[in-house]
Parts: structure tokens; sequence; C-alpha cells
């Protein structure tokens, strides 16, 4: 139950980033980036393994302002 309902978790975000990307929201998905990796460090202290789960292209760095 708790590995799906992070799974879970980790597919919303993952959508939100994408969403906030394509929105040109680029420090929201920043604050998103932010979540996932807190989510992935909390299936890592689980003992859950993530490998598959997201995209490791979401998880590059967001650019925003000049």
């Amino acid at each position: 139950m708790f590995r799906s309902t992070l799974r879970g978790r980790v597919d919303d975000v993952a959508l939100a980033i994408a969403d906030a990307q394509r929105g040109g929201h680029d420090y929201a998905a920043h604050l998103y980036q932010a979540r996932l990796e807190d989510l992935l460090d909390i299936a890592a202290r689980n003992d859950i393994d993530t490998d598959g789960w997201i995209d490791p292209a979401v998880l590059e760095p967001v650019v925003y302002g000049d």
C-alpha cells in the first residue's frame, strides 16, 4: 500500500512538472522538482526501487529567470 501510494504521488508530481514547463511556469516546475526529489528520497530510505518510475529528464534542473 505504501509503495503504490508513493508511486502515485511520484507520477502526479512528474505530470505537474511537465504541465508547469509546458505552461512556461519554470519556478513552479522547480518547486515540483524539489517535491519529486523529496518523494524519491523517501522511497530510498524505505528501500523502494524507483528505477523506471520517471524519465530522468524530469530531474534535470529547470532554468528560470534571466
